[in-house]
């Protein structure tokens, strides 16, 4: 018996989330989790991998997107801690990046004929002419470090937003709280608090302007 469309996307949205569910497990109990959280262990053990370090980072941090409940902060911070701000930056951003992207197609792939069976054909055709709308949601969601940036990205897959503004919005959102982690975890491996102290009101001062400008954008509207 053939399977309908919406079924058989169905049925490959419940494999992933299965696969998803039980790679998270098999992590957590051989003690994975728990060395990404220690983040002196996994400095030094990053420091330890010579120059296969950045690689490293590079696929924990795709890793800790797509399988959304490993941390990715303290990734993050030992990559600071590990090769710099400047560097840890940049393999922080290549990471996130790319593990947003495979999110995203994961959710498109299973899920947006899932979505479009749900809403409607009508929803969806507005929805797809408010590409720069979209484009903006997941922008200022990238900015805000308190909104799941791995769910925003599945989420994203279900929407109509072309591929290449995800790509572009994801990266231009993610530039200043990759490089604060980073700095941040610099700074702590170099143990000067006042450093410290200023990379973390630099943090907290670039979610409060996100949040006063969203507030402002919705009055204005």
């Amino acid at each position: 018996m053939k399977l309908s469309p919406v079924v058989a996307r169905l049925l490959l949205l419940g494999a992933i989330v299965i696969a998803l569910i039980g790679g998270y497990l098999i992590l957590a109990r051989s003690g994975a989790i728990a060395f990404l959280e220690n983040g002196p262990a996994l400095q030094a053990w990053l420091q330890q991998l010579g120059i296969i370090g950045p690689l490293a980072i590079i696929g924990l941090m795709t890793l800790a997107i797509v399988m959304s409940p490993i941390p990715s902060a303290p990734i993050a911070l030992a990559a600071g801690a590990a090769y710099g701000h400047t560097e840890g930056t940049v393999y922080v951003l290549i990471g996130a990046e790319l593990g947003a992207i495979i999110a995203f197609i994961i959710a498109r792939l299973a899920g947006l004929a899932v979505v479009q069976h749900w809403l409607g054909p009508g929803i969806m055709q507005r929805l797809h002419g408010s590409q720069n709308m979209l484009m903006l949601i997941v922008f200022v969601s990238r900015l805000l470090p308190f909104i799941s940036f791995d769910m925003v990205s599945y989420a994203a897959g279900v929407t109509p937003l072309r591929f290449w503004r995800f790509v572009v919005a994801t990266f231009a959102g993610i530039i200043p709280a990759s490089f604060l982690l980073a700095h941040f975890g610099a700074e702590m491996a170099s143990g000067e608090s006042e450093r410290i102290g200023i990379t973390l009101l630099l943090l907290g001062g670039v979610s409060l302007l996100v949040i006063l400008l969203e507030r402002f954008s919705r009055r204005r509207r």
